[in-house]
């Protein structure tokens, strides 16, 4: 059996990071054109989220791998980028914890869900409890 003439295709990489769907490699080896054609892809993934969005904020929690760690997760906020980064930094200063915001999804460490739907009511999200 002969090779395709693809065969510099990533098929797998224990490097940590995302997978570039135009080339197939890991994004810091994208051979793309760039950080445009990431944001291009970035912003349709977003606009597709949105319209299948039923508009609610869910709060949940979550120990999926972290060693048993529990972290508070809110989903289907659909904010700018400097927006979330607020909206991140106000949350784990009110809950007095870290977190991170990956992949549109806010992490908050610890189970502060009942602060965190409080807090999201405030701001005039219509929010849910998951989990």
């Amino acid at each position: 059996m002969g090779r395709e003439s693809g065969g510099d295709r990533l098929v797998y990489s224990s490097e940590q990071g995302r997978v570039c769907p135009e080339c197939g490699r890991s994004e810091s080896r994208c051979r793309c054109r760039g950080k445009s054609a990431r944001a291009r892809i970035q912003a349709r993934e977003a606009t597709a989220a949105r319209e299948s969005s039923d508009g609610i904020v869910r709060v949940g929690r979550s120990t999926k791998g972290r060693r048993g760690k529990i972290v508070s997760t809110i989903t289907g906020v659909f904010l700018d980028d400097d927006e979330m980064d607020e909206l991140t930094g106000a949350l784990k200063r009110r809950c007095g914890t870290g977190g991170a915001l990956k992949d549109g999804v806010i992490e908050i460490q610890g189970d502060h869900r009942d602060t965190l739907v409080e807090e999201l009511e405030k701001r005039g999200f219509k929010v849910k409890r998951a989990g």
